[in-house]
Order: C-alpha cells, then structure tokens, then sequence
C-alpha cells in the first residue's frame, strides 16, 4: 500500500499509540487518517501536519496546537526520532543519543544488518552511559508499556518536592538540605561496600534533610529503581528525586511509580523541545524537574525554556568527568544571575565542594545549595552549613 512512513535511525520506523494499545505499533500513512477523524483528534492532525513539515522548527510549532498530553506524545515521539540530529546540531548538543550506523538508504525490510566502525564507539563516558541507557530502556519497555504505568501511577500519591525545600526555609530561616543516596560512581568508584539504602536515607532525614536524592542507574552507580522504591515504602516522609540518566518520557513514567516527586533532566543530552515537553508532562504528574547544566550554552537554552524551578550547575564535566568549582561563578554572572532572581529559579551547586572554602566560594555567587559524596564527611559539615544560612544544599 502506498504512503508515507516516519524515518527515524532506519528508513521504516513506527511510532507507538499512547493508549491502552501503547505496545502495538503502526505505520502512519496519510490516507490511512480520515479527515473527519483527524477533526475529532488534535494529536492525529498535528501528526499529520507535522509529518508535511520541511523541518523541527516547523514541526516544533504544532505541539503548541493542543495541551493533551497523550497527543503531544505522538507528536513528540515523532520529531525527535525525524529530526533528532537536526535537533541536537541546533541546541548544541555533543552527545549522540544513539550509535550512527543504521541501514543502507534503501533499506525497507523489517530487520538490519550493519558492520560496526569508529562511529559507533561511544566517545566519552557520558555518551557510553546515554547509549546503554537506551538499550536498557527498550528492554524495560516491552516487559512494562505505558498504560501498565499510567494504572500504577493512580495509587501512588506525590509528594511536593520544591514546597518542601522551600517551606523548610522560610519555616527554620535555615537551609533546607537535599541529601543523596549513591553507592559509587564512575569516577571514584564504590563510595560504601555496606551500602543500606534505607538505613542512609534515615540517617539523613534524622539530620534535618528536607529531601533526598536517590541513583537508580544500575550499571554505572550501582544504584536501582527498588532501592528507590524501597525508601519510598520504609516510611521516609522527605520527597525524593529520581537521579537518573533520562532520555524517554517512558523513564519519567516509571520512577513515578516507584515513588519518585522529582526527576533530573540533563541539558547535555536532551534537546530544547525534550526538555519542555517532560517539564509538561511532569507538571500533569505532579512531579518537580531539576535541570542539569554545565556550561553558559546550556545555562542559556534552559533560561529560555519555561516552567524551569531549580537549576542544578555541575561542576564535573559529564563527558570527561574533570572538576572546576569555578564553573559555577562563571555560569551565574551578569545577566544570568539576575534572570534566575527575577524567575524566582533555586539553584543547586553540584559536586566539587569538599571544604568549608568551597563551599563559602559558591556561596559567594549566589549558589543556593551545594554538594558532597560522603556519608560522614556530610554530616560533619552539616552544621557548617547551617552556620553559612545557605538556602539549599544538595548532598552526592
């Protein structure tokens, strides 16, 4: 039958409905989508249009066209598998989603066979990570669709987790301290052999915690989805965020499930339209989003986006793992800082604090929250930071 199909990484791609067919995939066709039907649903005619458009930034356009969620996600899936590239070229975005290779061009057939070159070596641990996440989130998806989440997510309340921070603030006139709980990491290896999940995240809230943060990345730090899970059911009243390597609307679903009020979006992996289109789709969950930026390019594109509430500055670069607590200074001078007053942003300092002078450095910026790794180092310092009266402190 002739028509027009989606080309994403292969010439034949197929989107996935966002209903309780989620799991079935189609071709989508032009004369497969009555006009009289496509009246009667926005996300079908924006699929349809946006599929005629010449590119993102037409395309882009028509998720304005409705507030549906479910048909935004159509829409959504579809440009950023059409344009991806295009997507991340525009944003300035170095890490690829994907490994490049894919068919010969005039592939039609429903399998592939490729030989494998220099293009599909991940180029830095960032991009290793991103490119093992999409393969461990293909996987995750078949065994759990959407709709299976969506009636999971009806009895799990959230919890707030911005008004917690804040009310912990105005309520103690003391910082209110967002604490992690990580096992290791790529770049310093296992943190604590006797690593209890739930015991730290106790230890924590008894500190005077306002919110915690928890690792679900399995293979690079150790971390899981059940740990998560398993302080949400121990009793820990403080809000938690999901800190994972997010690159599908799926993953937002799913750490809502597992008891997650927040989740962390990363500028260096995810496009502009990404970025605002989970911000939405959070907002209809009731979640909170932390987004991550590392330099002035990301700092401003995030600026612009709009519902942002807290802005975490990494001073680890992501892709070689280098530290410069200089970089925070560096992203909130000048106008910057002064549009994160006005937009009333919190912003969280991330890693690279070890010292009381660390810490007293960003502070010196403006930086509202800070960082650390260490279990006994942070609860050492926890008075310190109380002393400081710094609004918000960030524990990894």
């Amino acid at each position: 039958m002739e028509g027009i199909y989606i080309r994403a990484l292969s010439n034949v791609s197929f989107l996935r409905t966002s209903d309780d067919t989620f799991r079935k995939y189609f071709p989508v066709r032009r004369s497969t989508i009555p006009m009289e039907e496509q009246r009667r649903n926005t996300g079908s005619l924006s699929l349809v249009r946006a599929k005629q458009s010449k590119s993102i930034y037409e395309a882009a356009l028509l998720t304005h066209e409705t507030s549906d969620p479910e048909a935004l996600l159509k829409v959504k899936q579809w440009e950023v598998e059409m344009y991806q590239e295009e997507l991340a070229k525009r944003d300035g975005i170095r890490i690829r989603r994907r490994p490049p290779t894919g068919p010969p061009s005039n592939y039609v057939g429903p399998f592939e066979m490729c030989l494998q070159n220099e293009g599909d070596t991940p180029r830095n641990i960032l991009e290793e990570i991103i490119w093992t996440k999409h393969t461990e989130v293909s996987q995750l998806k078949e065994r759990r669709p959407l709709h299976v989440l969506k009636k999971a997510i009806e009895n799990t309340p959230v919890r707030d987790f911005v008004g917690a921070l804040k009310n912990s603030y105005l309520r103690t006139g003391l910082p209110a301290l967002i604490a992690e709980v990580k096992k290791a990491s790529p770049s310093r290896g296992v943190l604590r052999e006797d690593f209890d999940p739930i015991q730290i995240a106790q230890a924590y809230e008894k500190a005077g915690a306002a919110c915690l943060s928890v690792l679900t990345d399995k293979k690079y730090f150790q971390g899981s989805f059940e740990n998560l899970e398993a302080i949400r059911n121990a009793g820990i009243k403080c809000p938690l965020l999901c800190k994972e390597f997010i690159v599908d609307v799926w993953q937002i679903y799913y750490a809502r499930t597992k008891g997650a009020d927040a989740v962390l979006l990363i500028a260096a992996v995810l496009p502009d339209l990404d970025i605002s289109y989970m911000i939405k789709i959070c907002k209809m969950l009731g979640l909170a989003t932390l987004v991550e930026v590392h330099d002035e390019r990301e700092m401003d594109r995030v600026l612009q986006i709009d519902g942002i509430e807290l802005i975490g500055i990494n001073n680890r670069n992501l892709e070689t793992f280098e530290v410069d607590t200089s970089n925070t200074k560096k992203l909130l001078e000048g106008e910057r800082g002064e549009i994160i007053r006005q937009k009333d942003i919190i912003v969280v300092g991330e890693s690279g604090m070890f010292t009381p002078d660390d810490i007293s450095y960003v502070q010196a910026t403006g930086v509202k929250a800070v960082s650390f790794s260490n279990l006994h180092r942070t609860m050492v310092f926890i008075s310190f930071f109380f002393f400081l009266g710094i609004m918000s402190i960030w524990v990894l």
